[in-house]
């Protein structure tokens, strides 16, 4: 469960639960410290955000503790996903910058169950 405490942000979660009916298709919110809007992220989906002032203080919740052998990273502009970002040069983290498209994690995905 994501929100902006102060600032702006765009927030995007992109199901990549292999079999499920909405497979690479992605939601987003603009999330302010003014909006008080806040999304929710579900277990099997990705997560990312860009930043959209000077700076954004976030604070989240989670469903359970951090397992780095959880941890998967997918491309930020994979044009199979599709995310329409509101930058075309973002600033990416050191593990961003090495991210694969998701075509190439399908192995490594959680899998769909209803």
């Amino acid at each position: 469960l994501m929100r902006a405490v102060s600032g702006s942000m765009l927030d995007v979660a992109v199901d990549v639960r292999v079999g499920s009916p909405t497979f690479g298709r992605w939601t987003s919110a603009l999330l302010s410290g003014d909006n008080f809007k806040q999304l929710y992220v579900p277990p099997g989906f990705a997560h990312g955000f860009a930043v959209l002032s000077d700076v954004v203080d976030v604070e989240y919740k989670c469903t359970d503790y951090y397992d780095q052998t959880d941890e998967r990273t997918v491309l930020w502009s994979d044009p199979a996903i599709g995310i329409a970002w509101p930058v075309s040069e973002p600033t990416l983290s050191p593990r961003d910058r090495v991210a694969r498209p998701l075509s190439e994690l399908m192995d490594q995905l959680p899998r769909f169950s209803a």
